[in-house]
């Protein structure tokens, strides 16, 4: 079952990947103003981190099963109004219904893993989950814009919704419940409030934040700095892929022993600091294989962060409450989605340095982590 599980996470981010290419010319070609588009892009993340939210609760209160079938049925119908979109005000309303659907999906498979897997195995299955998301990543887009380019946008559209009934039926087959417990009645609203104040979530909330902020600036400065050093455009494209695959070795080789050999918010710390040496160096060097060599540095911070940081969701939470804590966390997930391009643009626009920026940003949050794992620490041993 854990294997599907994989595939559910896969399925669910190519939702996410295989539109990137093709959602601003389409809101284009249906009239949209660039201020219109701008927002048909952010909703999707804002109404998915409010999905992230409001599943985690009903996660935990009626079963992972029943909102994980919910989210997929939903999704599905949902991608068939695209091509029904006349303006780009029914396609920021149709993305808006999206993020909402979707965001009940990533947490829910996430409960479930955590749910089926021992502590002590949880980094390895973890580094899996991160290799499904990174090969939606790569192969997402590409594929989106060859169906795009080939056929028509609305046939893209159509082939994720058959994915995700294909998936849905898969689910009802071969997924059981994972908490069936009589408590599950008994979860109310009011255990977020004891969550959020939980320091392991703050601080896996704040990775998942502080990650995701880089990945936007990534998204916005790297298609810049290629431009200044006088490379083809196609150049952005394979220098994310080294990182992609850089964090595919990671998560699929031997390597990923590291992951059940030493504590999470260790290499969480590490994968900050990586991530913010990457960025220095591609704010100051010039010479291609070293911005070659930048996102390299880049893909193995990003391996080490990205299954820490939800193997202590997952260690710190209980089956009564791991819907809500993976709701919470996704929940910044996606908050950083939203603001790390934004973060970019805003810092290009007043100071210049946007990846000098995000670096400082990615070492305050190792900083803020560390303050936080060591005061645990020392509560720890004074007990």
């Amino acid at each position: 079952m854990t294997k599907l599980l994989y595939i559910i996470i896969a399925v669910a981010f190519l939702d996410t990947f295989i539109q990137l290419p093709i959602i601003t010319p389409y809101a284009q070609e249906l009239g949209a103003s660039h201020m219109l588009t701008g927002a048909i892009i952010a909703v999707y993340s804002l109404s998915n981190m409010a999905g992230n939210i409001v599943a985690g609760h009903w996660i935990d209160r009626l079963g992972r099963k029943k909102i994980l079938l919910a989210g997929m049925a939903s999704a599905a119908l949902i991608l068939l109004f695209y091509p029904l979109a006349q303006t780009g005000s029914h396609l920021f309303f149709i993305r808006l219904l999206h993020g909402l659907a979707g965001g009940a999906l990533i947490p829910a498979a996430f409960a479930y893993i955590g749910d089926r897997t021992s502590e002590e195995h949880r980094g390895k299955t973890m580094a899996y989950t991160g290799a499904c998301i990174g090969s939606a990543a790569i192969v997402g887009p590409a594929f989106g814009g060859i169906i795009a380019a080939r056929a028509s946008v609305e046939y893209v559209f159509i082939l994720v919704s058959v994915l995700f009934i294909i998936t849905f039926l898969l689910i009802i087959k071969f997924v059981n419940e994972s908490f069936s417990s009589p408590d599950r009645g008994k979860i109310v609203i009011s255990d977020f409030i004891r969550l959020i104040k939980q320091p392991v979530l703050i601080q896996a909330s704040l990775a998942a934040f502080a990650l995701m902020v880089s990945n936007g600036t990534l998204a916005f400065a790297l298609p810049l700095k290629v431009a200044s050093i006088n490379l083809d455009s196609s150049a952005t494209g394979l220098l994310l892929s080294t990182f992609g695959l850089v964090a595919l070795l990671v998560f699929l080789t031997p390597a990923n022993k590291i992951f059940e050999r030493y504590e999470p918010a260790h290499l969480i710390l590490t994968g900050l600091v990586l991530i913010s040496v990457s960025l220095i160096m591609l704010s100051l060097l010039e010479l291609t294989s070293l911005i070659i060599l930048s996102m390299v540095v880049y893909g193995a911070g990003f391996s080490f962060t990205f299954p820490s940081m939800n193997r202590m969701v997952a260690d710190m939470s209980t089956v009564k409450d791991r819907g809500k804590a993976y709701g919470i966390f996704y929940a910044a997930f996606s908050l950083g989605v939203v603001s790390g391009s934004f973060i970019a643009g805003t810092v290009a626009e007043l100071l210049g340095f946007p990846f000098l920026v995000s670096a400082g940003l990615m070492l305050s949050a190792g900083a803020v982590l560390y303050f936080i794992s060591n005061k645990k620490s020392k509560k720890s041993s004074s007990v």
